[in-house]
């Protein structure tokens, strides 16, 4: 395919987002099972195109005086790509799969854009309006800066398994990957964010990762698996355990020892985690589903540690589902808080004396974070917060209670929220 072609397809799937409200994985599906002559170059730049454009739906409709898709593609190629403009107009207007010549006033905003500084704050940090108060909560007058680093690509970080490998050996496996050491953890490695105009290679075809020696997981995951603390030869709960990613994190922490127990509401989701966990070379996991009868009975009080990555908005993942945050509402917001008050009050359960309880979510805003903590401890004698962590690495994320909060603008990860709740003797 052709600029023009691309660019065409691009607007369109961003128009089935929109007009039909459908979650971005699913448009480009459709458009991909149509488009069936498109090149895998082809498909990564509809993709890259149509995410950049989420991602940064509000700053480019404003620098363009014009909130259309069509727009805001023309401007994230010139804004966000680094195009000239006759290479986007030559694209455009080139029959007779391009969108159409850039109209007079296309052309002069993409010369001449509107002064993006003096935008509001859901403008600079692309973010909806209604968001504001509770960005604001976080982050003060910093909102915007957070929400525009939330609003940039993210890179694809790795875990090294201890229980397989080690970083150097892992490091040197990853070289045609152009993978790096992460210096607020030993065992992250990063690679830079993919390129959209190019074919970049996938960390599936490493035969190192078919043998266990390492997963792909955010380095804000990686944290808030760290800050369980020691794990070794204790009993742990990963109590909404979903695919799996942290439970392995934390069992290549406990080395095979002790147990860990991995359970979720929903069954599909603990579909991988054996096969992920038999790779990985897990030997301490059980798996407790939902589908058997009363599946945590005998955990009651027991626990050493219970993990609850707890359900939530994912406002803190904006960089990878930019969809995400503009499909959000408040009435979705306020089913999440009602979940994660009831996960916290199931996890408490399970806690024994002089054990803790590591609450984690993937969001930055404050109703599913510092609330739902404050919340708990309200209403749950017995527990008490801790500083979510010691390393001196970290503590600059600390908030003044002792949660721990990571962004892409101040630790480079994705948005983390991480809560230590100890249950003291």
């Amino acid at each position: 395919m052709r600029d023009a072609g691309r660019l065409a397809a691009a607007i369109d799937v961003l128009s089935q987002i929109e007009e039909r409200h459908r979650p971005v994985r699913m448009a480009l599906k459709n458009w991909g099972e149509s488009a069936r002559y498109a090149g895998s170059k082809d498909r990564a730049f509809v993709s890259g195109l149509v995410l950049d454009v989420l991602r940064r739906r509000r700053s480019l409709g404003w620098r363009m005086g014009d909130e259309s898709l069509r727009a805001a593609a023309l401007a994230a190629l010139l804004f966000v790509w680094g195009w000239s403009l006759e290479r986007i107009a030559q694209a455009a207007a080139e029959e007779p799969h391009g969108p159409g010549p850039l109209t007079d006033a296309e052309r002069a905003s993409l010369q001449t854009p509107c002064d993006l500084t003096t935008a509001p704050a859901p403008v600079r940090g692309d973010y909806p309006d209604w968001l504001d108060a509770s960005m604001s909560r976080a982050f003060g007058e910093e909102r915007a800066n957070e929400g525009a680093a939330l609003s940039e690509r993210a890179p694809v970080d790795l875990r090294v398994n201890l229980l397989k490998s080690d970083p150097e050996r892992t490091l040197k496996a990853l070289t045609s990957l152009s993978a790096e050491p992460v210096d607020l953890l030993v065992n992250a490695l990063r690679m830079p964010a993919l390129d959209p105009m190019t074919r970049s290679g996938a960390v599936e075809t490493i035969p190192q990762f078919s043998k266990g020696w390492f997963e792909v997981q955010d380095l804000g995951s990686q944290i808030a698996a760290v800050s369980a603390g020691e794990v070794k030869g204790k009993q742990v709960l990963d109590l909404c355990a979903g695919g799996g990613g942290k439970t392995l994190a934390l069992a290549s922490a406990m080395g095979n020892s002790g147990q860990i127990y991995a359970y979720d509401s929903d069954a599909r989701r603990l579909a991988d985690t054996i096969r992920r966990g038999d790779r990985a070379g897990v030997r301490n996991l059980q798996i407790r589903s939902p589908v058997n009868p009363e599946p945590l009975k005998g955990l009651e009080g027991k626990m050493d540690v219970v993990f609850i990555d707890a359900p939530c908005s994912g406002a803190g993942s904006w960089r990878r589902h930019p969809d995400t945050k503009w499909r959000l509402t408040i009435e979705t917001l306020e089913k999440r808080m009602a979940d994660q008050d009831a996960v916290l009050d199931r996890g408490a359960v399970f806690v024994k004396p002089g054990g803790r309880m590591v609450y984690v979510t993937c969001s930055v805003l404050p109703e599913e974070d510092e609330d739902r903590v404050g919340a708990f401890l309200s209403r749950t004698p017995g527990f008490m917060a801790a500083p979510a962590t010691s390393d001196p690495k970290l503590t600059p994320y600390l908030t003044p209670e002792g949660f721990l909060r990571l962004t892409p603008n101040t630790s480079g990860t994705d948005g983390f929220f991480v809560a230590v709740l100890e249950k003291p003797r």
